[in-house]
């Protein structure tokens, strides 16, 4: 059963607006692979919706002259994973993307629904987290543009205010040239299952492939929202690639997550996770990168 009072399907990312605007308590919905199961739940029930599912000009995959990639909030989970753009210059995004769900939610769920729905488990959002992207958001008064850390205010909450829409999430040239990552999703079945940790590493090796040159590690499920550990980052920059190395970085992420216990995961798992999980994401990222450890 689906207690929805009024779907309003927008012509245009200005219809929308004025549609939200007009309707305060109206709620977006693009691919709907969260709010439909809410509404089904009772926890939306009797509510509006502004509907933006047919809005191609927020669908795709562009990069301009100057190497920023432009990721079409509409753009679902399987067609960014076989882009070819992402493919050649940011794979990490696609093998992240590739472990939501089943290929039914792939194939109609949205990175900006991903993102927006303000959940610390989304699959995607640690990744943009390492990424260094940026968002666009569009309303009433115009364009702003934010780093995708300050979007999320809390729990399930973002920075979107009545009248704003998520329409464009950009990741510039200098983070992702040269740099190579790895995302590792820790779930209770290998399958369809919600992260009880996520993990993602990129890094870039200087000339001689043997130290760190630059690396971000990011999480979901480390805490409230997703996050990064600048202090852990900092540790090992122009430190020798070694085995040491990587349990230096693992030992520092414990200084800095947060994670809770939860009816999914205890606190003390998650630490373990996040510790472990590190090291292995970072190892493999080296790898890539052209590294190589000594046994």
């Amino acid at each position: 059963m689906y207690d929805i009072n009024e779907i309003y399907s927008a012509t245009s990312v200005e219809d929308a607006i004025e549609h939200l605007v007009a309707n305060k308590d109206s709620i977006i919905i693009a691919g709907g692979s969260d709010i439909l199961i809410k509404i089904h739940e009772g926890k939306l029930a009797g509510c509006s919706l502004v509907s933006i599912y047919s809005l191609d000009e927020l669908r795709g995959i562009t990069i301009d002259e100057y190497g920023k990639i432009k990721i079409g909030p509409l753009t679902s989970f399987s067609h960014i994973s076989s882009n070819e753009i992402i493919k050649k210059y940011i794979p990490v995004l696609g093998e992240a993307v590739d472990q939501v769900g089943g290929p039914q939610i792939r194939n109609i769920g949205t990175i900006g629904g991903n993102i927006s729905n303000g959940v610390t488990s989304a699959d995607s959002a640690s990744t943009l987290f390492a990424l260094n992207a940026e968002l666009e958001i569009t309303g009433q008064s115009g364009i702003r543009i934010i780093p995708i850390s300050e979007y999320y205010l809390g729990p399930g909450k973002v920075d979107l205010t009545n009248g704003e829409i998520l329409t464009a999430i950009y990741i510039s040239k200098e983070n992702y040239e040269d740099f190579n990552g790895c995302y590792i999703k820790y779930a209770m079945r290998n399958a369809m299952d919600i992260a009880t940790l996520g993990c993602c590493v990129t890094c870039r090796l200087d000339c001689n492939k043997n130290k760190i040159e630059d690396v971000r590690i990011a999480y979901g499920v480390a805490g409230p929202v997703p996050m990064r550990c600048p202090n852990t980052e900092k540790a090992v920059i122009g430190i020798d690639i070694s085995n040491e190395m990587l349990d230096e970085f693992s030992n520092m992420v414990l200084t800095e997550v947060k994670p809770r216990d939860s009816w999914r995961a205890s606190k003390i798992l998650r630490l373990q996770l996040a510790k472990e999980l590190s090291k292995r994401a970072l190892k493999e990222a080296v790898i890539k990168c052209g590294g190589e450890f000594n046994v």
